[in-house]
């Protein structure tokens, strides 16, 4: 059964993150270009980090000066193992939360953990941390990175006692926790102003957030659907 449920979780994660890079070549790496036109040069100081913008995960940022994939096919070639890997990673992670909860599971079900992961990964630490462009400011990138995990966990055990606590008082204690890490905010950055439009970092924001919410939504049906039937035939067996 644990072979069963590796399998279907990773095999979830290859065709999830593979499925996403078409949406990503043809919504998100367009803007990612236009942008870098206006990113400082590597010698400015302080480096300013950026979200790479072509993965699935959390939206890490790394140093302007940093080495990266030339444009056209090794960049391509980059973004789909970043996202399949990925894909395989958080497709590990939801299938351990729906074996917690129980192995019956449909695709229906599946959609549900997705949208889950999606607001605790995704969505929620968006609210302080929105992705970025390159040439956007930003601030530290270790507090950063702190903040963003403490986000995460924070809005996934906040989720999971809204939805699976006994009685109203944990549950309202899981909206305290999910909103701790909003009350302290976020690590500003290091100045308000940005030479990248502003239209086209609104059209960043929104394309990155859809292409990630339909990301774990295709995510979460095949990892429901792929659990759901390796029970079953175990069960059989």
């Amino acid at each position: 059964m644990i072979t069963r449920l590796l399998l279907a979780a990773i095999v979830a994660g290859l065709i999830a993150g593979a499925l996403i890079s078409v949406v990503q070549v043809v919504k998100v790496t367009p803007l990612i270009l236009a942008a870098e036109a206006y990113e400082a040069p590597a010698g400015d100081i302080p480096a300013h980090t950026h979200s790479q913008g072509e993965s699935v995960g959390d939206g890490h940022q790394h140093d302007s000066a940093a080495w990266a994939p030339e444009v056209g096919i090794e960049r391509l070639a980059f973004t789909v193992l970043t996202n399949i890997v990925t894909g395989a990673g958080f497709g590990l992670l939801l299938a351990a939360a729906i074996a917690f909860r129980g192995l019956r599971t449909t695709w229906r079900e599946g959609v549900i953990w997705g949208i889950s992961g999606y607001l605790a990964f995704s969505l929620l630490p968006s609210l302080g941390l929105p992705p970025e462009l390159p040439g956007m400011s930003s601030g530290d990138l270790g507090a950063r990175q702190t903040w963003w995990l403490t986000a995460v966990s924070a809005s996934a055990a906040g989720l999971a006692l809204i939805a699976f606590a006994s009685n109203w008082a944990l549950r309202a204690l899981g909206l305290i926790v999910l909103l701790i890490p909003h009350a302290i905010g976020a690590p500003p950055p290091y100045d308000f102003t940005n030479d990248v439009p502003a239209e086209m970092v609104a059209q960043f924001v929104t394309a990155s957030l859809v292409t990630t919410a339909l990301f774990w939504a295709v995510l979460g049906a095949l990892t429901g659907h792929f659990v759901g039937r390796g029970f079953e035939e175990s069960a059989a067996a």
